[in-house]
């Protein structure tokens, strides 16, 4: 392995420091702002962060488009609320649970923790077939267990409530919460695209005929991802249940779905950062457009975007960006330290 080489893993594995650095100022500004919107707005930023580095995990490792992780999330959010919720509610609520689920009331951390455990348990399961397809049939079978997913829930009443929203979670996910859970993802993230079984996923993204030549087993190391990827996807979906007090099947649909899918793609699907900064990008944007609709002041004028200009805008951005950068804001990079912090001195010229 040569110098150059050594030199650039060191600087690779100063990423996810850079990343959570980077979140940490983030809320930082946002709490220090003192507005109680901003500082929501941050909250649910960083549990999108959680959510897309999991998703990140398996498609961006593997190159396969999944339209199934926001089940995972759905997953994981029912099972906290089952967990988490009163037992008194739970009888109201959701009559049908199982006596030992129906009387439990556990503290939000190993709820969360389960959330993500049964989700990865389920991804297990449900991967070990739809993982033996590959490409566009890969993608389609995923889409798939999204929807029989959903329509489980919506019509599993006694246990799920069915299309009727659970109410009564505990509010508890603060800017500081979802910041741990999100450093926690990237740093996972990260351990496992340096692993071996991570570098040989890459491979199999890269040049199946050639992976398999090598003796990669590309089914194995899928499944691994997939599953790592679902466990964070249902911690994040659990995050969601007791950041909004609320959940339903519908939530966890079509449109986190594709918000998911375009938060990966504005900031690259090629790398970590990319995911990082897509979620943070879109959701900054998101939240600027909002405050245009809503209006404001210069004087004695009042200026207001057109209700409904956010959609057809941040559409418009996306179309730029596959137009022009068709590799995401990142392009397939990822941030790191400058060289010679690293190895205390530039390196030498190749």
């Amino acid at each position: 392995m040569t110098s150059q080489h050594m030199l650039r893993r060191r600087m690779a594995a100063t990423t996810p420091v850079v990343l959570s650095l980077l979140l940490l100022v983030f809320v930082l500004l946002a709490l220090g702002l003192g507005d109680r919107s901003i500082a929501r707005m941050a909250a649910e930023t960083l549990i999108r962060v959680t959510l897309v580095v999991g998703f990140w995990v398996f498609v961006g490792n593997s190159g396969v488009v999944s339209f199934g992780h926001a089940a995972f999330a759905c997953i994981g959010a029912y099972v906290s609320a089952w967990l988490t919720l009163r037992p008194e509610m739970k009888a109201t609520l959701l009559p049908g649970l199982p006596e030992m689920i129906a009387a439990a009331n556990w503290h939000v951390l190993p709820a969360a923790l389960m959330a993500g455990a049964v989700a990865a348990l389920v991804a297990l399961l449900s991967g070990a077939a739809i993982l033996r397809l590959s490409g566009i049939a890969a993608s389609i079978a995923t889409f798939a267990f999204l929807a029989m997913v959903n329509t489980i829930w919506a019509n599993w009443t006694p246990v799920t409530g069915g299309t009727s929203s659970v109410v009564g979670l505990d509010r508890y996910v603060s800017p500081w919460v979802a910041l741990g859970w999100a450093v926690a993802a990237i740093l996972v993230a990260a351990l496992h695209a340096a692993s071996s079984s991570g570098l040989a996923l890459r491979a199999t993204r890269e040049d199946e005929v050639a992976a398999a030549a090598s003796g990669i087993d590309r089914y194995r190391h899928r499944l691994l991802a997939y599953t790592l990827s679902a466990f964070f996807c249902g911690s994040g979906g659990a995050l969601m249940g007791h950041f909004i007090g609320v959940i339903n099947p519908d939530g966890f649909y079509l449109s986190l779905t594709f918000l998911m899918l375009a938060m990966l793609v504005i900031g690259g699907i090629g790398s970590l950062s990319g995911a990082v900064v897509g979620v943070l990008a879109l959701s900054i944007a998101v939240e600027g457009l909002v405050r245009l609709e809503k209006g404001f002041s210069i004087g004695a004028a009042t200026f207001a975007l057109p209700l409904g200009s956010q959609e057809i805008i941040l559409a418009v951005a996306m179309i730029l960006i596959l137009i022009f950068r068709p590799a995401g804001l990142m392009a397939g990079r990822e941030v790191m330290l400058p060289a010679r912090w690293v190895a205390g001195r530039a390196p030498d010229a190749p």
